[in-house]
């Protein structure tokens, strides 16, 4: 095998210090109950919810 070499680098080119300028750090925690959003919930729908004798007929016999 051969083993590769390079001379350590002394000096950053403007691109590798923009890279590390922008990226060079971690960005601030967000903390679990600012990730969740809490709305109150809705009222329900009376209609939706109300009893019809014919219905089994559509979901069963159609």
């Amino acid at each position: 095998m051969t083993r590769r070499t390079q001379a350590p680098r002394t000096s950053e080119s403007s691109a590798e210090a923009a890279r590390r300028e922008r990226f060079g750090t971690l960005p601030e925690p967000i903390r679990a109950k600012d990730m969740v959003e809490t709305r109150p919930a809705t009222l329900p729908d009376p209609a939706r919810d109300r009893y019809s004798a014919d219905e089994w007929l559509v979901r069963y016999c159609l």
